[in-house]
């Protein structure tokens, strides 16, 4: 079985696909497998797809744009372009199945495969994973040239039910059994007794998050680990304080903390989940439609989260740190994680793969 991954630009399209791949590989029904990842050049899959033992190839692509102008007709170029190429990368490879993870890569490659399916040059399916509870741009574009659509809200993302199909958001398996807490303090460089905050803002960090944090009054009891991410500037450290600009392996991070402050990514809610990691979540202000701020509205439901806006983290953010770190809450917190977590959402994905890669192989 052959089978294309295609995402990129963060690590939540990129993770996801990297499960996916974890969890096909552990299928017999998958055997013999062959994977594949396509992505971009400048961007962070360029460099965590290949330490994954995963082949990479690189193809042109460019945010779309919503409005004319003349990055309007760049975009249209730079992606035509991608067209054509991920055409030749897909005439080489001929997989039975092309999974979507998210990011602005993944649209000339579903492009190329509806046009060589159009064409009679393959027969493959095509898979796209939409985890928000609101579809970006992109996704709502290729919507319509995918065989199948799987989420984690059901069929309230706006992508139709017709091809909607219930898997939850992919986590690898190894976040189902994390390292000792005080062993991933000590390997981060943090005291292994104290109350341990996780702040991160994900991997082209958050520069409000970092700011806030520098303005907090930390008692001798506790720290933070501070990921500012690849974007943003590393904030110099202070008693208390440990900052990374970004960590390969974020099960060390999730091992370490008591509670987290976080963007509220897909991909990060179902890592704060599987890892029972109770958390402040600021939703990225700026995101399309506010995915994000609907995402961080199921967990703070639950009672798994709390939620403040961007806006408000000067003011509030000691104060609901406050709160949070209180045991009796901490402790409500996990359990409402622990019952949002899917975690055989991999799993579930894999087996959509060969139940995809079936039909069409009885099609054909």
């Amino acid at each position: 079985m052959n089978v294309l991954l295609t995402g990129g630009g963060t690590g939540g399209h990129i993770y996801p696909a990297l499960a996916v791949a974890e969890a096909l590989r552990a299928l017999p029904l998958a055997q013999p497998l062959s994977l594949l990842f396509v992505g971009t050049r400048d961007r962070l899959e360029a460099k965590i797809v290949p330490q994954a033992g995963i082949p990479f190839v690189c193809v042109a692509a460019a945010p779309l744009q919503r409005r004319m102008s003349l990055a309007f007709a760049r975009t249209l170029a730079m992606n035509a372009l991608g067209i054509l190429q991920a055409l030749c990368v897909l005439h080489r490879f001929r997989p039975d199945c092309v999974v979507a993870t998210g990011g602005y890569v993944t649209f000339p490659v579903v492009v190329a495969m509806r046009l060589a399916r159009g064409l009679g040059l393959s027969q493959g399916k095509i898979a796209l994973l939409e985890p928000n509870a609101r579809p970006g741009l992109t996704n709502r574009l290729l919507a319509r040239l995918v065989d199948e659509i799987w989420v984690s809200y059901g069929d309230k993302n706006g992508l139709g039910p017709g091809k909607s199909v219930m898997t939850g958001t992919p986590v690898r398996a190894s976040f189902s059994a994390l390292p000792d807490a005080r062993d991933a303090r000590t390997q981060l460089g943090l005291d292994p007794d104290k109350t341990t905050i996780v702040v991160m803002g994900g991997s082209q960090g958050a520069h409000s998050l970092n700011a806030a944090v520098a303005a907090l009054n930390l008692s001798k009891d506790r720290q933070i680990l501070l990921l500012t991410g690849r974007c943003d500037e590393i904030v110099p450290g202070r008693p208390g304080v440990v900052v990374r600009e970004y960590l390969d392996d974020m099960r060390i991070a999730y091992a370490a903390a008591d509670a987290a402050v976080t963007r509220a990514g897909a991909s990060t809610l179902a890592e704060l989940a599987a890892t029972r990691t109770p958390a402040i979540l600021v939703p990225y202000p700026h995101a399309t439609d506010a995915h994000q701020l609907h995402n961080a509205a199921r967990f703070v439901c639950t009672g798994a989260a709390r939620m403040l806006l961007d806006r408000e983290l000067s003011d509030r953010l000691q104060t609901e740190l406050e709160e949070v770190l209180a045991p009796q809450t901490l402790a409500d917190m996990r359990q409402a994680a622990s019952s949002l977590a899917l975690l055989d959402a991999s799993g579930r994905t894999a087996r959509r793969v060969v139940s995809l890669v079936t039909e069409k192989r009885r099609q054909g």
